[in-house]
């Protein structure tokens, strides 16, 4: 290689290095400029790194935590479902599945016992006058002539009468008297329309055995048949056939004062936003509710009377100490005393073996069981396993069983003891108080949809009314003609014995 190429190269290399010493020099100010931000990134992830050390610290600690309380949770019972949450009722291997078998015989509408209106609906018929069909116009063959029965409501309307009537004034009686029609009601509000007989019963019906709300009811009649009338008419309305009908609410009191056999129950009723309690009277025949601010001994004493129980008559009722003071026969609801067995149990578990519990629940289902078989067995083996029943409830009263409940419940069967067998020797006598809780229900269902009553005397009201058409639905009769019936009687001044036939027309 000669000088000149030396040279050339010489050259090349002192520009590279020259190139590389400022790269390097720009490099060494861009790492200084860069020291701080790096020292501050190496200060961030140092605290980073602790940060998540205790985090993980602690995240191993609440797993552990997790871990023993899932492990409590599951050595643990299950709670209780809320008192409104009812229990899921067990499917029970081979149950009938609802509806009717197989190939059974279909079960159709009766026949109309009579026929209102005939109508005759041909066909078609072609330019020959022979029946042809209604698509295609095609002649028919093997005509035959058929009987369809169909069933019609017909669509009500309103019907304004007037009743011209004639008023004078009676020397005798000291007052103006006035013709009355048997439909028309007692005139009131005049000059203006009242509501007719059908209307009023309606109305009725409709607000207590089917429990509408009065703007429902109003919405009902403006739908169907055109009247309107406002919620605070059909309240005043109400009242005013509960004032006719009070005299069929203290007849059907005598006819339950006079019965073999009450059922007697109680539950809370508002009035006012204020609390008070719905006391019901039942018997077979008769239904009596009374709305009351107590639920104190009196108010029972004065729905039965003094005298109950001197003719030998039965109270049937739970274990509310309010009924302890009739001297009448008495038989407390074994239904009562069964539940409240289960529900201790429940509450406690450990009680499920627990002697007086087992015992206590195979008594009260032998005494039911006993009831139910009292037809199939001779006189003399009836008698025989109801003494073996009372004996073997004296010596569960009377013993001692060192638990809390168990004790409370001794003391109980103790002090009733006498009244828990009535049933057993009355036959028309029952050994639960269902009757009464039937009763009862309806009301109950009133409540919750309406909350209660305004006032007082909208329960009395209702009171009053509703023991009236639920003494006739017991009786199996027809509710709108019974409220029909009574109001026409009530208005003509006549005595309507109609729900209490079996009294005395001269106790009321």
């Amino acid at each position: 290689m000669d000088g000149r190429t030396l040279l050339k190269r010489y050259d090349q290399v002192r520009q590279e290095a020259q190139v590389l010493r400022d790269r390097c020099r720009h490099l060494e100010w861009e790492l200084r400029s860069c020291r701080p931000a790096l020292y501050r990134a190496d200060q961030r992830i140092d605290r980073l790194e602790q940060r998540n050390a205790k985090l993980t610290a602690e995240n191993r600690v609440l797993k552990q935590k997790l871990a023993d309380l899932t492990a409590e949770l599951r050595r643990r019972p299950k709670p209780a479902a809320p008192p409104f949450v009812k229990a899921n009722v067990a499917e029970k291997p081979g149950a009938k599945k609802p509806g009717r078998r197989k190939g059974h015989a279909a079960a159709l509408r009766p026949m109309p016992a009579q026929i209102d209106v005939h109508e005759t609906v041909p066909v078609p018929v072609d330019n020959l006058g022979v029946c042809c069909c209604p698509e295609c116009r095609a002649q028919l063959s093997d005509v035959e002539h058929h009987e369809r029965y169909v069933e019609e409501l017909v669509p009500s309307r309103v019907v304004t009468t007037c009743y011209h009537t004639t008023s004078g004034w009676c020397g005798n009686c000291r007052k103006r008297v006035e013709s009355r029609g048997e439909n028309q009601p007692p005139a009131a509000d005049l000059p203006h329309a009242q509501l007719g007989l059908n209307a009023l019963a309606t109305a009725v019906m409709m607000r207590v055995c089917y429990r509408l709300p009065f703007r429902q009811v109003t919405r009902l009649f403006a739908d169907l048949p055109g009247l309107k009338i406002s919620p605070g008419a059909l309240v005043k309305q109400i009242k005013r056939v509960a004032r006719w009908m009070e005299t069929q609410y203290h007849r059907i009191q005598l006819a339950i004062r006079a019965a073999a056999v009450v059922h007697a129950d109680e539950t809370g009723w508002r009035t006012n936003g204020r609390n008070g309690y719905l006391w019901t009277l039942t018997t077979a025949d008769h239904t009596l509710y009374h709305v009351d601010r107590s639920r104190g001994a009196k108010v029972i004493a004065e729905l039965l009377g003094k005298a109950f129980g001197e003719g030998g008559q039965t109270l049937v009722s739970d274990f509310y100490s309010v009924y302890d003071q009739f001297n009448a026969d008495q038989q407390k609801c074994l239904t009562h005393l069964l539940r409240e067995l289960r529900d201790t149990v429940a509450s406690r578990p450990e009680l499920a073996g627990h002697a007086f519990f087992t015992r206590g629940r195979k008594l009260v289902k032998d005494m039911l069981r006993l009831k139910n078989r009292r037809e199939e067995l001779t006189a003399a083996t009836y008698q025989r396993r109801v003494q073996q029943i009372e004996r073997r409830l004296e010596s569960l009263s009377s013993g001692h069983w060192d638990d809390a409940d168990a004790d409370r419940l001794t003391r109980r069967l103790a002090r009733y003891r006498t009244k828990l067998t009535t049933f057993l020797h009355k036959p028309e006598v029952d050994g639960t108080n269902n009757a009464a809780e039937r009763a009862i229900r309806p009301a109950v269902v009133m409540r919750k949809i309406t909350g209660g009553s305004r006032g007082q005397d909208g329960a009395r009201s209702w009171a009053i009314v509703s023991s009236v058409l639920r003494t006739a639905q017991q009786q199996g009769r027809n509710v709108l003609e019974t409220i029909k019936t009574l109001l026409r009687a009530q208005w003509s001044g006549k005595e309507a014995t109609l729900l209490t036939d079996l009294l005395p027309a001269d106790t009321s």
